[in-house]
């Protein structure tokens, strides 16, 4: 027992040599969301506190993630996350797919899947009242909407 205790305590003490990269992106405020869509300040102040960390280019890395594994893990949710919708790439997708992924965003806050459990753990002003869900998830349709219509869609 007391061998598999110190092989353990070696892995972790090793692992600790390979942190993540906590370096974001640079961010171009004409391609950010919140931007190109004037979205009014109650509901920007919930998408940055709820979503941005995962789904932006301004992700905030807690003291965590400076621990190996949990950093990894935590790396692997944001390239996750920023692979399925960039807010702050926003403008750069095509409107076909903008309004795709309002429609997506709007299912999973309706379906609680958004934010992630495990992230509302350990940020508690990230989790969402049902009134936030729906006031987020029927302003993505709103918008989502303006798209349809801008590009006949």
């Amino acid at each position: 027992m007391k061998k598999i205790l110190i092989v353990f305590l070696v892995a972790f003490i090793l692992i600790q040599f390979f942190p993540i990269d906590k370096n974001n992106p640079t961010t171009n405020v004409g391609m950010d969301f919140l931007k190109i869509k004037n979205t009014p300040e109650p509901l920007a102040k919930l998408i940055r506190t709820s979503c941005y960390d995962c789904h932006s280019n301004e992700s905030k890395y807690p003291f965590y993630s400076n621990i190996q594994p949990f950093g990894w893990w935590l790396k692997n949710h944001i390239d996750e996350g920023r692979m399925e919708v960039n807010f702050s790439t926003f403008a750069t997708y095509e409107p076909k797919k903008q309004a795709r992924k309002l429609e997506e965003a709007a299912e999973q806050l309706e379906q609680q899947e958004m934010p992630l459990e495990s992230y509302t753990i350990a940020h508690a002003d990230a989790k969402l009242t049902d009134e936030q869900r729906k006031q987020l998830a029927d302003y993505f349709r709103k918008v989502q909407k303006q798209i349809k219509q801008a590009n006949a869609l």
